[in-house]
């Protein structure tokens, strides 16, 4: 049988793809593939010793244990750790011949960004520059403003042309580009006028203590002391009541006025545009339409019905990105495509080229009647596979279903990929359970590979039970595809199980697993969700005792069969809780119950609508892309093409029973 024609089969059940998929690679490649959960060696205990010693700084342990790790996988971080302990009185040649020695892996480059943050704090500008050209990746931003200060040093003439355009959009910057930005107002390049559009900035960003820090750079008639400007940011409203009635010959006054006006905004846009026209008179145009777009862009994130004519009282002002998409989510709200089209018209072409705008204005296209052009930019997305490019394909009448399978990798490739040191490194991280290093090695691995190369290393990812990876992985092909491993179903004898005894759609809960943790079982959010379906402690406690599961403690989280249990009853619970609407249920998982209900609208809303206006980013995000996994999930499970529309379907409006649910956490 052709390779092609196994990989049909595969595709009858995904049970049996999986199954056979683990079998073809065992036997390619398990003379070679070193399963993940092999024992330590002496070697490994010699090099986590080695680790801990640089981490205490004990640099005699160090010494000892590196001598006794020369040849190991990992040997050169030893070396790295060594030379790092004693970076600021390091020789350029050390640190040049240990540059050359790893030339081209993650850790010659981590030692190069080290290396010139140190020669840049410390203003050696010839060290600095003889290294900064190696960087193999984009600089950090404070690299990038150490070489700016580098350039300033030599005399170049170009330097603050390449630096004038940090000053609107380097909000929060890092130390080093403190320099770079003063001398911009040494050299009367940025003047009073940039300074309050930067704090404007700073405002929007809720980036208030850089802002209070920018005020510094105003002339002294404009500056406001440091009380003052912490009441604009803290306390704004009673003291812009207590403005004069006319205050249009006072700058900084007016500008401060704008800027509490702004504040207001974010936790009552009513009394924000209440007190904008009592002072509008002493306001020019250019204050009073950025004002406007600030109330309209708080209450359009609110879902207030007024957010469309605040909008419109900001006129011609120009808007930032941010509150030029809140535009169009508002005109979404209101079904006001009129306003949805010329808000995008009149984005700047490279927000205006992303999908998301792309497809809306499409819709605003096709809702006025032009129905050619509205196809036109459909077709530039459609196919992609996301949520947009889903949305796309169904307005053409294009069913999604995954790309023809690219072929199994053969023995030669795997063998090949497999010796790349890189990913040798990274799977010793992982057996080492060091993940952090282990996902930046094998990040760094896949710079330049071909699609067959990805796909390869997927394949040795799933070998080893690296799950994450081995999706990241094939996600990044471009003509050449697979699938089964950008939507791995590991698990599946718990899983699905698991899912028929909720009564939930398996493609909507791998969908939502693939976002929450990429099937890694141990894994745990910054916030403190754990496991496969990343449970709060709290939460996983009330399904606990919601569901009678006896002697739960927090312990068991990341039990697969505990955490599938819990988290499979708390997405039936909330489904139940919220019209059984899929997209109301994966916004309550993120967000929580009580929000989801909220964001309703009084009318009947698509689902699409609903989505794209979402107030958190995140949670704006996680939506659109647990809706579009399960797509994939379901054409990869059935066999048959699916639409995304008539998974999103529509959200009935809110009605006066909103409180119901509102116990679940």
């Amino acid at each position: 049988m052709l390779k092609t024609d196994i990989f049909r089969e595969i595709q009858l059940t995904m049970k049996f793809r999986d199954t056979l998929r683990h079998t073809i690679l065992i036997v390619l490649g398990s003379w070679f593939l070193t399963p993940l959960g092999a024992a330590a060696t002496g070697a490994d205990e010699q090099f986590l010793a080695a680790r801990s010693a640089a981490r205490n700084g004990d640099r005699v342990r160090l010494e000892q244990l590196a001598a006794t790790l020369q040849g190991y996988e990992l040997a050169a971080y030893v070396d790295y750790w060594q030379l790092l302990l004693d970076l600021k009185e390091a020789d350029p040649a050390t640190v040049a011949a240990f540059l050359n020695r790893h030339h081209n892996t993650y850790v010659a480059e981590k030692l190069r960004t080290d290396w010139l943050r140190q020669t840049g704090k410390q203003q050696q500008w010839a060290a600095f520059d003889a290294e900064f050209p190696g960087l193999l990746q984009a600089p950090a931003q404070d690299l990038a403003c150490y070489s700016l200060q580098s350039r300033r040093a030599r005399g170049d003439p170009t330097m603050l042309d390449d630096a004038l355009p940090l000053w609107l959009t380097l909000l929060e910057p890092p130390e080093p580009c403190y320099p770079v930005l003063e001398v911009l107002i040494l050299e009367k390049r940025v003047l009073a006028d940039a300074v309050w559009a930067r704090i404007r900035n700073q405002f929007e960003a809720n980036k208030t203590t850089a802002a209070a820090y920018s005020m510094n750079y105003l002339p002294p008639s404009q500056t406001p002391d440091k009380k003052l400007a912490q009441t604009i940011i803290g306390a704004p409203l009673p003291w812009l009541i207590r403005l004069p009635g006319d205050f249009s010959g006072n700058r900084m006054q007016r500008e401060l006025a704008v800027l509490a006006i702004q504040r207001i905004a974010r936790n009552d846009p009513r009394m924000a545009a209440q007190q904008l026209q009592r002072i509008a008179p002493s306001l020019n145009k250019d204050q009073l339409g950025w004002a406007w777009a600030q109330i309209g862009r708080q209450a359009a994130q609110d879902h207030m019905p007024e957010a469309i004519e605040w909008y419109r009282q900001a006129g011609d002002a120009p808007l930032s990105d941010d509150v030029a998409e809140w535009k169009v989510r508002a005109a979404l709200r209101a079904q006001d495509w009129g306003a949805v089209r010329s808000t995008i018209e009149a984005m700047p072409p490279e927000l205006a080229a992303q999908p998301a705008w792309i497809y809306w204005l499409g819709r605003a296209y096709r809702a006025g009647g032009r129905l050619a052009e509205a196809n036109a930019l459909f077709m530039k997305i459609a196919g992609q596979p996301d949520f947009y490019g889903n949305l796309a394909s169904d307005d053409l009448g294009q069913p999604i279903a995954p790309p023809p399978q690219a072929s199994p990798p053969s023995k030669e490739e795997l063998a090949a990929v497999h010796a790349n040191p890189g990913v040798q490194r990274a799977l010793a991280f992982f057996r080492l359970n060091l993940r952090s290093e282990a996902v930046r090695e094998w990040n760094w691995a896949l710079r330049g590979m071909s699609d067959r190369e990805l796909l390869t290393a997927s394949a040795i990812a799933l070998r080893a039970d690296i799950y994450d990876r081995a999706i990241a992985t094939a996600d990044r092909t471009r003509s050449e595809h697979d699938y089964s491993l950008r939507y791995l179903a590991p698990f599946g004898d718990q899983v699905r199980p698991a899912a028929r005894n909720q009564a939930l759609d398996d493609a909507w809960v791998y969908g939502l697993m693939r976002q929450e943790s990429r099937f890694v079982t141990n894994a745990r959010s910054g916030a403190g969700a754990s496991g496969l379906m990343q449970l709060m402690p709290a939460t996983a406690k009330w399904v606990a005792g919601k569901i009678g599961l006896k002697d739960y403690h927090q312990g068991k989280v990341n039990d697969t069969e505990i955490n599938l249990l819990l988290g499979t009853s708390y997405m039936r619970l909330v489904l139940e809780s919220l019209d059984n609407h899929p997209v109301l249920a994966s916004a309550a998982y993120n967000a929580g119950p009580g929000r989801a209900r909220r964001w309703r609208a009084d009318v009947p809303l698509e689902g699409a609508i609903y989505a794209e206006t979402i107030p958190f980013g995140e949670t704006r995000d996680y939506v659109k892309k647990v809706m579009s996994n399960s797509v994939y999930y379901s054409a990869l499970f059935d066999g048959r093409p699916q639409t995304l529309k008539n998974r999103l379907g529509v959200i009935a409006p809110r009605t006066g029973g909103e409180a119901k649910g509102e116990d679940l956490p």
